[in-house]
C-alpha cells in the first residue's frame, strides 16, 4: 500500500470517496521483495511476473505470496471499474430519459402548432408570453415577421381636439385687454 509518509500528508483527504479514481491512481505497493509502483494493473502485472519468476524457481511460499498480492489489486481494480460501470449505466439511464422528455416536448409543440396553435389549455405559460403575429395585408409576403420599425413611415394620427373660441376682452375690465393673450386659466387650457 502507500508508505506512512504520504498517509501523514494526506490526512485531510481521508474523507474523500475510498475508490475514487482508483484505475489510474498511482499507488506504492510494499511486497515481499520491496516497493512495487505503479496504476493498479501494472502492479497486478509485476506481481503476476514476479510470481512466474518464483514459480520456475521453485519457491512455491513466495510464487503465493506474489499471487496474493496481485489479487489484492486485481480486487481493487474489478471494484472501481464495477463503479465506474455503474456511473455510466446512470449517466446514459438520465441522459436517455431526458431526450425522451425533449422528444415528447418537440412532439406536443408539433402537435400544437399543426393544430393551428391549439388552445387545449395544455400551453405553458412560456407560450402566453410570447407576442402575436402580425399578419400583413401587402400581395408581396416575403415570409419575414412584419415588425412595427418596417411598417409605413406614417405615424397614426391623434385626432385634434377642438378648441374653445376666445373670449373676447371687455371693454369694462381694468386688466387692460389682456385676457385673450395668456395668464389665466381659460387661455392655458385654449393653448393646448
Amino acid at each position: 500500500m502507500r508508505s506512512s509518509k504520504s498517509r501523514s500528508r494526506n490526512k485531510s483527504n481521508r474523507n474523500r470517496s475510498p475508490l475514487g479514481n482508483v484505475v489510474n491512481r498511482v499507488f506504492d505497493s510494499s511486497g515481499p521483495e520491496g516497493k512495487v509502483r505503479g496504476t493498479p494493473q501494472q502492479i497486478i502485472d509485476k506481481y503476476n511476473q514476479l510470481a512466474r519468476d518464483t514459480q520456475l524457481a521453485g519457491d512455491r511460499v513466495l510464487t503465493e505470496n506474489f499471487q496474493q498480492h496481485a489479487e489484492h489489486y486485481l480486487r481493487l481494480l474489478g471494484a472501481a471499474q464495477k463503479e465506474q460501470d455503474q456511473k455510466r449505466e446512470e449517466q446514459e439511464r438520465q441522459n436517455r430519459e431526458r431526450q425522451a422528455e425533449r422528444d415528447r416536448e418537440r412532439a406536443q409543440r408539433q402537435e400544437r402548432e399543426s393544430n393551428g396553435g391549439g388552445d387545449e389549455g395544455g400551453q405553458d405559460d412560456r407560450d402566453d408570453a410570447q407576442p402575436d403575429v402580425i399578419q400583413s395585408d401587402s400581395e408581396s409576403d416575403s415570409g419575414l415577421v412584419e415588425t412595427p420599425e418596417s411598417q409605413s413611415s406614417e405615424k397614426p394620427q391623434k385626432p385634434k381636439r377642438s378648441r374653445k373660441p376666445r373670449k373676447k376682452p371687455d371693454g369694462g375690465n381694468d386688466g387692460g385687454g389682456d385676457q385673450g393673450q395668456g395668464g389665466g386659466p381659460e387661455s392655458s387650457a385654449a393653448a393646448e
